[in-house]
């Protein structure tokens, strides 16, 4: 078996699956026809960067992407501390410091929901692209904040 098509095996069976570890990610191998050794597998796994991760459905194995993702995400919720709106925009207040942060993990999402944001020490307001989206601009951010 090339190892190119084995990884790429091992990658779309971590996406679709939800694997919760290599054991079971070498019977989903060896049950698609691919023939593999413990060692072998270990190795492609490091060299995937996956991890073992805890996820609201239990731990689970992810590419490294995804789990950086989560991380990150997680880190970034925490230092939310509060996330209110009014008829026009909306406010996350932060940990002091750290509305920076916060701001630019929501401006990389590039969400048509957000016309902008502006960071201060502890709250970045949020400007939406049209006052009628408010309450879905909240569910969005709180969605993106979530370490769920």
């Amino acid at each position: 078996m090339n190892k190119h098509i084995r990884q790429q095996r091992i990658r779309e069976l971590i996406q679709q699956e939800g694997v919760g570890n290599q054991h079971d990610l070498l019977r989903l191998l060896r049950e698609s026809g691919i023939k593999v050794a413990q060692a072998t597998l270990s190795r492609d796994c490091a060299e995937l960067g996956i991890v073992r991760s805890k996820t609201h459905a239990g731990y689970r194995l992810l590419l490294g992407d995804e789990s950086t993702g989560r991380i990150i995400k997680g880190l970034v919720g925490m230092e939310v501390t509060s996330v209110a709106a009014n008829e026009t925009s909306v406010i996350v207040r932060t940990l002091p410091g750290r509305a920076h942060g916060v701001g630019s993990w929501l401006d990389q999402f590039k969400s048509q929901l957000i016309l902008g944001t502006i960071a201060g020490d502890d709250t970045v307001l949020v400007i939406p692209d049209s006052v009628q989206n408010i309450s879905v601009l909240m569910s969005y951010i709180q969605k993106n904040l979530s370490t769920n």
